[in-house]
Parts: C-alpha cells; sequence; structure tokens
C-alpha cells in the first residue's frame, strides 16, 4: 500500500527517528533501495522539533538470507526505537510487522536521495 507524505500521522510529531532503506553508506547522500527487506543499508535519522540531530548507518545484517531478511530487519529497526519506515517497496509481510509496531511507512522512488526525501517528509510536517 502506497501512502502519501500528507496522510502521514506521525508528521505533526515533534521527534521523529526514520528508518530508510539505502544503497550505501553515504548517509544523506545515499539513495533509496528498491526494497526494504534486500537494501544494502539503513539510514536512520533523528529529528527533533524539524531539525536533522544525528545520522547513522546500519548495515543489514540479513542480506545474504536466501528468505526472511525483511522481518529480521524489521525487527532490528523496531529496536532502534525508528517510528517511520521509507523503501522503494515493502512487502506485506513486513508492512503487517510494522503496522503492529505502529511505525508509519512511505514508499517513495527508488533511487530518490535520502536528503530529497528528508526535504520532503518535513515539508509535509510544517504544514
Amino acid at each position: 500500500m502506497k501512502i502519501s507524505c500528507s496522510e502521514l500521522k506521525l508528521l505533526n510529531v515533534k521527534n521523529l527517528k526514520i528508518g530508510i532503506a539505502t544503497v550505501g553508506e553515504k548517509g544523506l547522500e545515499d539513495r533509496v533501495s528498491e526494497t526494504f527487506g534486500r537494501a544494502a543499508t539503513y539510514t536512520i535519522i533523528e529529528v527533533k522539533d524539524g531539525e536533522i540531530t544525528n545520522v547513522k548507518i546500519l548495515r543489514n545484517p540479513a542480506v545474504s538470507y536466501e528468505h526472511g531478511a525483511g522481518p529480521i530487519v524489521a525487527k532490528m529497526l523496531i529496536d532502534k526505537g525508528v517510528n517511520l519506515v521509507v523503501a522503494g517497496e515493502i512487502g506485506p509481510g513486513v508492512a503487517s510487522i510494522l503496522e503492529h509496531h505502529n511505525i508509519e511507512k512511505v514508499i517513495f522512488k527508488a533511487k530518490t536521495m535520502v536528503s530529497e526525501v528528508l526535504k520532503e517528509l518535513l515539508k509535509e510536517g510544517a504544514r
């Protein structure tokens, strides 16, 4: 299910922890991965009062798994306190896990720059 930024409930929250499925280790200059569970890395961005306060990159511990990578990564992000996930695609199993933990999800076109994703998310939150 594709959710537009304007539909997000969390964007009025002052503190966000965003997990973006990414292709490398370039932080804000990285690009969104095509899929959630098979992303090479996850760029974790902490936002407080509309300002980016921390950027961390986590490697995918299940990238080489033949099956079940998505749920493992979902648990990792849940344990890190993420409350918003962004990817090019999120499968139904992972979507269900995220929903169960009240984590919002947004689909962005693969290869979109992380900084552009943040601008769009934070712009929507300012409305």
